[in-house]
Formats: structure tokens, sequence, C-alpha cells
């Protein structure tokens, strides 16, 4: 796991490996004394200069702006999945809204403008919006945990603890419905555009 450490005697271990190179080391300091003293001090000693030194802040930052690195890839392909999302909807939502001419010209004969047609069409993708996105919730939530709980223990023999962005989660939902009502009231201009009378003249 990613907690605690082993010891093994120096000797077994280049007996069962038959490494015998020092790699690397580490420091537990005396009660009062500073990482800063510690490294001031080990620098000044003969053939230190090529030691890297670091503290127990330093390595972790180092190791979680690496993890950042690899997962930047990550971030750009959720951002390509997000607008691929949308312009899947809005060839959707257009393609419905034209085939639904004929019940907006009816709806407006029975009163309904178009500002009421249009929070309907918004409403409608408000909703497809965070159907997807709570699917999309489960689907990653499963793939989560079998990536942290089955497939870090079997293929690298560790694990790490599962941190979910609760307040990332919630404001990219929000922007993907906000973004969704937008496309879909844009898609449904053509045929906001169209009379009544005509949008129906075909079912006379």
């Amino acid at each position: 796991r990613q907690h605690g450490s082993v010891l093994i005697d120096r000797a077994d271990y280049a007996a069962l490996t038959g490494d015998r190179r020092v790699n690397d080391a580490a420091l537990w300091l005396a009660p009062g004394a500073t990482p800063a003293q510690a490294i001031d001090a080990i620098r000044a000693l003969p053939g230190s200069a090529g030691i890297d030194l670091g503290t127990p802040g330093e390595i972790r930052q180092l190791s979680l702006s690496i993890f950042d690195r690899s997962f930047a890839v990550t971030y750009a392909m959720e951002a390509v999945a997000m607008l691929v999302g949308l312009f899947g909807l809005s060839s959707s939502l257009g393609a419905i809204v034209l085939a639904r001419r004929r019940e907006f010209g009816m709806l407006r004969h029975l009163g309904l403008t178009r500002a009421q047609i249009r929070a309907m069409l918004a409403a409608e993708g408000g909703l497809l919006a965070l159907l997807g996105a709570l699917a999309g919730l489960a689907a990653g939530a499963a793939i989560s945990l079998v990536l942290v709980y089955v497939v870090n223990r079997q293929s690298f023999n560790w694990s790490m603890e599962l941190h979910v962005p609760f307040l990332l989660l919630a404001a990219l939902i929000a922007l993907l419905i906000f973004l969704a009502v937008i496309t879909a009231v844009a898609s449904g201009r053509e045929a906001m555009g169209i009379g009544p009378v005509r949008a129906v003249r075909e079912d006379w």
C-alpha cells in the first residue's frame, strides 16, 4: 500500500537481488534540527556535489507535479469529449426541432409564444444533459472503483485512496447543463423563424 515501509538487512537484499548500489537514503533529524540546517551541513561535506537533497514535502510536490503533467492529456481528452457531446446534442436537437415544426406551429396556434417554446426546448436540452451527466457519473464511478481497487492491486501491487472531487464534478455538470440549454435554444432558432401558418399548412 501507499503507507508504511519494509526493512531488510542490506546483506540479505544484496544476496537476493544482486544489487549492491546505494541509490538513495532517508535521514531522520534530531530534535530541534531543521531540514535547511541538515541540507547545508551535508552540502558542506566533501564529495557532496552530486547528491540531490529534498524534504518530504518537496518530494511529494514533485510527485504531484509529475502526476499533473501525466493527466494533462486526460483533461484535454475530457474537454474534447465535452465538445463532441455538445456537437452531437446540437445535431440531434436540430434534427428533432426541424421534425417538430408542425407541432410547434400548432402550439403557436393554441396560444404559446415563441419564448414559451424556447423555454420548453431549453428544459428538454437541460434534462437530456442532466441524464447524460448522471449516466456518465455512474459509469465513471464504476471505472474508478475498478482501477483503484482491482487494477492497481493486481498490476502494480499497490493501491491508493479514492478521492471524489464533488465541487469540481458539480461545477462541470452545471456547465454542461448551461451549455446544453444554450445549444438547444440555438438549435431551435430556425424552426422558430417559421410562421405558425406555414408550419402547419401541410397538415390541413
